[in-house]
């Protein structure tokens, strides 16, 4: 598959760098060097074994091609990488290699020991997006928008509460992925580090604090609790991320104009249509959002694993869950740049509330006009004035002043200015404001 051309450009250029096929080795390599010397330190290998493997191993070159070709045979990647391995240590030190461990241990520890890095990265771009989002939200608090439901103009908002809910389901997301847990694995064949009695549990505590894993309760050979959690927490950020590129695609359209991506050279334009400015960055972001969706539901399916060994389970969790990690942190890039260099368009906002002729405070009008009229008449009576501006062209407030001069049960009861303010978008904006503040002092508590 020409992976740079279809799967590539949704992932972070620089996450692919490191978590090739060498840097998996290098972790296999880290688990089973960190494996001997905490084994040394008990007893179970000689003095100074250890460190000769190692002195052996960081200078060793592994046959990667090699590796990935006795995979076919042994059904995942530790198998061969361990008997390379042993091939490469002289025989007083073949028996130290790999003591204890079986090939799901390999594995599991090294694609957690590849996955720290990620998540790192993860949150660090989370949080360069809440700056972002934390100052259209400080420019914005009080710019009035069409708040849509349903894809039409329902009420007024500020674009300053969008980006607080933005920002806010992004927060949640990181602070709910800082609570996931990259544990170390070491079982053995069937996860009672058969032949090594306690000394096992004390092997698995001590690998953990030299990798700088975290320590589980016992072996997770089949279960799979930690890879739930963190693919279940990765799709979280990414229906986030795609919240936002979903808004922001349909705000750029032509006949919304109210935001539009960052400009750069290239960018959005069309093969064949010149005047074209594509949401590019947004589609990028969806494309590998709805990736990681259809992975994390590879992982919740996986997630019961028969006895002491998954049989298929375990297997198809490896790709899943490395690629959502590398996908998101491509769509997060994407994010913060969208976020740092959105530009918002006011203006627009101001021509699309007026669109309706101002019906679209038809809402507020009847509320005003339910004391005088009763729920239902007023409810009629200030729709009625909606579809007459609608299709008439004319401004919302003075049709509805016509009418209400013309009926019997006003009499002109309704204060003028009251009504005008019933018609001002800016004028009925709810809690948005304080919506926005409180998001802030939120966003701002850790």
């Amino acid at each position: 598959m020409p992976a740079a051309f279809l799967k590539h450009p949704f992932m972070s250029q620089h996450a692919l760098g490191e978590c090739d096929d060498d840097a998996m080795v290098q972790a296999m390599l880290a688990f089973e060097l960190a494996l001997a010397e905490v084994q040394e330190a008990s007893g179970a290998v000689p003095k100074g074994a250890s460190q000769q493997m190692r002195t052996l191993m960081e200078h060793a070159t592994f046959d990667t091609a090699a590796i990935a070709d006795g995979i076919g045979s042994g059904g995942n990647v530790a198998i061969p990488f361990v008997k390379q391995g042993r091939s490469l240590l002289p025989n007083e030190l073949k028996r130290y290699w790999h003591q204890g461990a079986t090939s799901q241990d390999v594995v599991d520890s090294a694609l957690m020991l590849l996955l720290k890095p990620r998540l790192a990265a993860l949150d660090n771009l989370l949080k360069r997006c809440r700056l972002a989002a934390l100052a259209i939200m400080d420019a914005h608090i009080d710019t009035p928008m069409v708040g849509r439901t349903l894809m039409q103009q329902a009420l007024p908002i500020t674009f300053g509460v969008k980006v607080a809910h933005w920002a806010v389901g992004l927060e949640q997301s990181r602070r709910r992925l800082g609570t996931v847990e990259l544990p170390v694995q070491f079982g053995g064949a069937v996860g009672v580090h058969s032949g090594w009695d306690t000394l096992g549990l004390e092997w698995m505590d001590a690998l953990a604090a030299r990798l700088g894993l975290a320590v589980p309760v016992l072996p997770w050979h089949t279960d799979r609790y930690p890879i739930h959690a963190l693919g279940t927490a990765l799709d979280a950020i990414a229906g986030a991320a795609e919240k936002i590129a979903l808004d922001v695609s349909l705000l750029t359209q032509t006949e919304v104009g109210e935001v539009a991506e960052p400009s750069a050279p290239g960018m959005g334009e069309s093969s064949s249509m010149p005047h074209k400015r594509n949401p590019v960055r947004c589609a990028l972001i969806r494309g590998a959002a709805r990736q990681v969706h259809g992975h994390a539901g590879v992982l919740i399916n996986a997630a019961a694993h028969p006895l002491e060994r998954g049989l298929g389970e375990w297997h198809a969790e490896w790709a899943p869950l490395m690629e959502s990690a590398l996908l998101l942190e491509g769509a997060l890039e994407q994010v913060a740049v969208l976020l740092e260099g959105l530009e918002v368009h006011s203006d627009n906002m101001l021509r699309n509330l007026a669109a309706t002729g101002g019906g679209i405070m038809a809402e507020p009008v009847a509320r005003l006009l339910t004391p005088y009229l009763g729920a239902d008449a007023a409810k009629a009576v200030s729709a009625a004035a909606a579809e007459t501006s609608r299709r008439e062209a004319r401004p919302y407030s003075e049709v509805l002043a016509d009418v209400l001069a013309e009926h019997p049960d006003i009499n002109g009861q309704v204060d003028g200015e009251a009504l005008r303010q019933a018609c001002d978008p800016a004028l009925y904006l709810g809690s948005s404001q304080a919506q926005v503040e409180r998001a802030k002092s939120w966003l701002n508590s850790i």
